[in-house]
């Protein structure tokens, strides 16, 4: 085998060994990390109520409800059946996060709970759009939904979703439902990362391996 020839072997070699390797201690990136200790600070994020009519925005979370899971007592976002006007019509109140930056697998973690109330019942719907508008017209793709047929956790419960995106998007929580059975819900902890997908290491790998070989032949 010419030299050349074996010097890239060698390298298609190394590449290969290398990626399950990699694949295994690639660490997610944190993209998004919000904790809503002061919602009148939030950076980026879109509050946007389409109830009919429309009433109270999301608000700072109310520690005579219930606590925040950690963190100072009113350190959540909340929103109730006042989001419709006078708690009468229909709620259709959304939370958008800023636009997150994903390079493939990726997961949207929160904890939510809502207020233990017989003869009410809450539902959360968790929402992805491509690209950074926030229109809420945008926000076809469902990743989940909480309470609606089912009960809303009235303890606090971690809830996290997954998609594989590569591309600019935004997430969106949108709190619907008729105004005379919905109740009152809490976010907190809203957390994003995303992975690399290995084959971007690979092509990575691949092109070092080239840069290698390129100063060999030159120095031969």
């Amino acid at each position: 085998m010419k030299l050349h020839q074996k010097l890239i072997a060698t390298a298609a070699i190394a590449v290969a060994a290398a990626l399950p390797a990699v694949a295994q201690t690639i660490e997610p990136i944190v993209v998004l990390n919000e904790n809503f200790n002061d919602i009148g600070t939030l950076n980026n994020w879109s509050l946007v109520n389409n109830s009919v009519p429309p009433g109270q925005p999301w608000s700072q979370g109310n520690p005579g409800v219930f606590p925040a899971p950690s963190g100072p007592a009113s350190s959540y976002i909340a929103a109730n059946y006042l989001s419709a006007q006078n708690g009468m019509g229909s709620v259709d109140n959304w939370l958008i996060t800023p636009v997150v930056s994903l390079i493939g697998p990726s997961e949207l973690s929160f904890f939510t709970r809502s207020a233990s109330a017989s003869g009410f019942g809450d539902t959360l719907e968790v929402r992805f759009s491509p690209g950074t508008g926030s229109d809420t017209g945008g926000f076809n793709t469902v990743l989940g939904v909480l309470g609606g047929i089912s009960d809303y956790p009235t303890v606090w419960q971690q809830v996290i979703s997954s998609i594989d995106y590569n591309g600019q998007g935004r997430f969106a929580f949108r709190y619907v439902g008729d105004a005379s059975a919905a109740n009152y819900i809490g976010i907190d902890a809203v957390l994003v990362t995303t992975v690399p997908e290995p084959g971007a290491y690979l092509m990575l790998l691949a092109g070092l391996g080239a840069l290698v070989l390129l100063r060999r032949r030159q120095l031969t």
